[in-house]
């Protein structure tokens, strides 16, 4: 049944009777605050350009289905998107908004920033602008789309809850710069973005923590450029290595002291690859790092961040406790395969 229209009284000329006529409606805009204004924008620049992400892969023999979401970030189908979630695909196939599906073609992939850029044959197709993750703020309103648990095309928005976290990549590496936010993810969000009021990509939705409330990462898009950038132009990501294999160990406060030392860890080289540049440098097994290029190598961590600075010239200077005395030597980093 229609629901009866609003009246209000209006007094007529002296001695008529008051009448009764409808309350004009309010505008579909007065209903809206500024939140779901910023909101709805965002949706209708962005949403067209999100796309379900179906992967095939080989698994324990078999072709098994998966999936998540991806960003069309040129005119000409090329996709931003997790790379777990096209590890080990088989078949990649996108499915956009007006209900087309293409199949997709793996670019290039980076585990140690948990990225992937995969591309379709198309033209004019609708896509996003990146914009910077470095003016990003605490407290900043930010919405995620996305493919959660199969629900195409799906929204949610939040805040930004903090800034520069770390986690770790499935490779092991530490990720850096992490976006955490307050967005609502599931599994399918994973390679969706996170994009400001503005309606500018600034992360590429990477993780949730089960059973955790408003924990949300994403990788910050200043990172997924680069990164985006060296996938489309060489296929993989240039990094440099060492060719050790080590571990954290802290240093005993007295020893620290005695030699001058500002930090009280290093890096202990377990394992000294036969041929590498580490042990054509003379690094042994036992030694342990203290510092590379002038800088403290406290952890695996920063030594993985000196290596990430790649393509770089000269060697590395080391400095490495030996026997309870300190040696430097000199490595020079190749480009790490695979």
């Amino acid at each position: 049944m229609a629901s009866r229209p609003r009246l209000r009284r209006v007094n007529g000329p002296p001695g008529a009777s008051p009448t009764s006529v409808p309350a004009p409606e309010p505008s579909d805009r007065e209903l809206l605050d500024a939140y779901s204004e910023a909101v709805i924008a965002v949706v209708e620049r962005v949403g067209p350009a999100v796309a379900s992400v179906s992967v095939a892969a080989r698994r324990e023999g078999s072709l098994r289905g998966g999936g998540g979401s991806g960003v069309l970030f040129t005119p000409d189908g090329y996709l931003l998107t997790n790379a777990h979630v096209v590890r080990g695909a088989k078949r990649v196939g996108v499915s956009l908004t007006d209900g087309s599906t293409l199949e997709a073609s793996l670019v290039g992939a980076d585990e140690p920033t948990d990225l992937a850029v995969i591309a379709v044959d198309g033209s004019r197709l609708p896509y996003v602008d990146l914009g910077s993750s470095a003016a990003l703020r605490v407290g900043q309103l930010v919405v995620a789309i996305g493919n959660p648990l199969g629900f195409s095309s799906t929204v949610s928005a939040g805040v930004v809850s903090a800034l520069g976290r770390t986690m770790r990549a499935t490779s092991g590496r530490l990720m850096e710069g992490i976006i955490q936010s307050d967005v609502a993810l599931n599994p399918g969000n994973s390679g969706g973005p996170l994009v400001d009021s503005r309606a500018r990509v600034v992360g590429i939705n990477t993780a949730m923590i089960l059973g955790a409330q408003g924990l949300s990462f994403s990788v910050p898009i200043d990172t997924a450029k680069w990164v985006l950038g060296q996938l489309m132009t060489l296929g993989r990501v240039r990094r440099g290595y060492l060719g050790i294999a080590g571990q954290n160990r802290p240093l005993a406060r007295g020893t620290a002291r005695r030699l001058g030392l500002a930090e009280d860890a290093g890096v202990e080289v377990m394992r000294v690859e036969r041929g590498g540049p580490a042990a054509e440098a003379g690094v042994a097994a036992g030694d342990i790092i203290v510092a590379a290029d002038g800088e403290p190598t406290r952890s695996v961590d920063d030594l993985h961040r000196l290596l990430g600075r790649w393509p770089r010239e000269g060697p590395v200077a080391l400095r490495i406790l030996r026997g309870g005395t300190l040696v430097s030597v000199e490595a020079r980093p190749r480009e790490a395969r695979g």
